[in-house]
């Protein structure tokens, strides 16, 4: 391949880390082993939400449906967008590694091809396409910090991965992830290769962004670069979501960041009766740097915790226990995620690395149109999704108005098994609403009696 030092590709690499904060450390620009441009497929989508208005849903093709590859999704787009959904997230895409493998999509052995498991690039452009026709947007997973051990970086670069004393490429440290090799990120060469990666697809499959996997892993002033890099695409608007605790991935340009502390906290205010009051502080702490309508995702299950901790049913009460918890998590603050199987309230774990069974699409209509009512508020609710939040819940009950431009909304949920007597704060006594759910009128009083595990979602 040729190389350019002076391309426009690391031009624009060097206007955009102009702009760097001092605390993140500018790696020297080189060029990557690969540095022309690939030919755009497609008409980019011009619909990519904005970031607070975004609903997000991650689909693990491998149990998604019986034929566990792109088609299947295809299959399913309309039931997908009948949800309120406005984002696919689709997990890795990519051949899978065979040395040393558990089977996981996590461990990439090409970035730039396409996993035969699920089909072909103009299958995986069939969708991209089809779900842009119906107004949704496609975020391929990125797996950066690792690859596979049979990655042809492996051979042909082998100074690009971390090395112990004896030269032997080693596995994330301190992980136990013995089936990935751990990339060296001093190694300016591998980075602007990573990133005409990440480039590739979105000019390649026509895709509008990128969920990072383990962004917590990689050093921060990679992803400020890489990210810089993406949004000089001016052809494109992309939404870029880090998998990632450090608040500080606002500030390397991500539009979203993981809500890993806000499920760990639902999940011991179900199990260990631990007060509700400790989400508001919550709806602080994993903010701290986000600017410009940067958002945390927060969700009830995904991938990861669907297979270690149980299904939204075994965490968080059955049915209608999972339904309070989704409530808050879709509405209060951030932007919600759906794990394909959720909707219809799959009972068992979709275990990860995926190797058992499919979802059952058939299974209760009346929890696949709970969610959709809720998300279908939430989209047409520019209150609900950028308003300003006024919190009024106590130990047992999360309570909330989100106001904008006149609109105003009203949740109550019970995050307990039994009967609440809410006592209604001053502002919300003598208040007439109207129920979102059912279009039913409210008449406030002073006191809110709440059965186990229900809530209200109300408009003004």
């Amino acid at each position: 391949m040729k190389r350019n030092l002076y391309s426009l590709l690391f031009l624009g690499l060097l206007l955009a880390c102009s702009k760097e904060p001092a605390s993140i450390v500018i790696i020297p620009v080189i060029p990557p082993v690969t540095d022309t441009t690939p030919s755009q497929y497609g008409t980019p989508f011009g619909n990519v939400p904005d970031r607070q208005d975004a609903v997000i849903y991650q689909v693990n093709m491998r149990a998604f449906s019986q034929q566990a590859n792109f088609q299947g999704v295809i299959a399913r787009l309309d039931s997908i967008k009948a949800l309120g959904v406005n984002v696919i997230y689709l997990m890795p895409i990519y051949p899978v590694g065979k040395v040393k493998s558990v089977n996981s999509p996590y461990c990439v052995k090409n970035y730039t091809a396409v996993n035969g498991e699920f089909g072909t690039l103009a299958d995986l452009r069939s969708l991209v396409d089809s779900a842009h026709a119906r107004n949704m947007c496609v975020m391929l997973d990125w797996v950066a910090n690792h690859t596979s051990w049979d990655n042809g970086w492996i051979t042909s670069h082998k100074e690009w991965y971390l090395q112990d004393g004896t030269g032997q490429v080693v596995s994330p440290p301190g992980t136990g992830w013995n089936d990935v090799a751990q990339l060296d990120f001093t190694k300016a060469a591998m980075r602007l290769q990573m990133i005409w990666d990440m480039k590739y697809w979105v000019f390649t499959a026509n895709v509008d962004g990128f969920r990072c996997d383990y962004t917590d892993g990689p050093p921060l002033d990679f992803w400020k670069q890489a990210i810089d890099t993406l949004r000089h695409i001016s052809t494109h608007k992309l939404l870029i979501l880090a998998e990632g605790r450090r608040n500080t991935n606002f500030l390397a340009g991500f539009d979203y960041n993981f809500g890993f502390s806000y499920y760990g906290l639902l999940k011991t205010i179900y199990s260990s009766n631990v007060s509700a009051l400790q989400i508001n502080d919550m709806n602080n702490s994993e903010y701290t740097n986000a600017a410009n309508g940067q958002q945390v995702v927060r969700y009830t299950t995904n991938h990861d915790v669907n297979g270690s901790d149980g299904t939204p049913l075994d965490l968080f009460g059955g049915r209608k226990g999972s339904m309070a918890a989704f409530v808050v998590t879709a509405c209060m603050k951030g932007v919600p995620m759906v794990y394909n199987g959720q909707e219809v309230g799959t009972p068992f774990r979709i275990v990860f690395p995926f190797t058992g069974k499919k979802i059952d699409w058939t299974l209760n209509p009346d929890i696949t149109a709970e969610y959709k009512k809720i998300l279908l508020f939430r989209s047409a609710s520019a209150a609900m999704r950028r308003g300003q939040l006024t919190s009024y819940g106590d130990a047992d009950v999360v309570a909330f108005t989100k106001e904008l431009t006149g609109e105003k909304v009203l949740v109550v949920s019970n995050l307990r098994n039994g009967v609440i007597n809410f006592a209604l704060p001053l502002p919300l006594q003598n208040t007439l609403w109207t129920d979102a759910m059912t279009g039913e009128p409210i008449t406030l009083t002073t006191q809110l009696v709440i059965q186990p595990y229900s809530y209200l979602i109300a408009k003004q």
